[in-house]
């Protein structure tokens, strides 16, 4: 039994290491065998593997009252069903999109207002919506722009500022 114990535990570790460790055997092993165990050779998955076999081995040879040759298959059952769900929780996982990051050329083309006055050769500041949400930005102009003007942004030079011109 304090074998099948040790092995339970040991899986536990290497789960609390993959935790810290994100992603070491992944890319340690990446393209083995020509990518057929790409995904299976996670540390998570070993992990699970191995913590199963030796807790289901314990229950099996203690609870049970099973043999250790017994025990031994009934832990690797528990095992192989362990790393597959672990191997196909971790595909959902990384299979789950999120919305595209806004960027700042997806400003060019919108319409905003000016907070503080463009002078011709300097900065001032613009409200525009970024995926819906309202952010300042600074902004230049060609020709000298009021507060509260409209104005269009024509270029996104940096990810802090624009340029605009104004809506006639």
């Amino acid at each position: 039994m304090a074998w099948f114990l040790g092995l339970g535990i040991t899986g536990v570790v290497l789960l609390a290491l993959a935790l810290v460790l994100d992603g070491v055997l992944d890319g340690a092993l990446d393209g083995a065998l020509d990518g057929v165990l790409d995904g299976w050779l996670s540390l998570p998955v070993v992990a699970g593997f191995l913590a199963m076999t030796g807790f289901g081995g314990a229950v099996a040879l203690g609870a049970a009252g099973a043999g250790p040759v017994l025990a031994t298959g009934c832990g690797a059952v528990c095992g192989v069903g362990t790393a597959w769900l672990t191997y196909r929780l971790s595909r959902a996982l990384m299979r789950d999109q999120t919305a595209v990051t806004p960027r700042g050329e997806d400003l060019v083309g919108t319409s905003g207002s000016v907070v503080t006055a463009i002078p011709a050769d300097g900065f001032g500041e613009v409200l525009l919506r970024l995926a819906g949400q309202p952010v300042k930005f600074a902004a230049r102009c060609a020709v000298p722009v009021a507060r509260g003007a409209e104005v269009w942004v024509e270029a996104a030079p940096s990810a802090t500022s624009v340029v605009v011109r104004p809506v006639n």
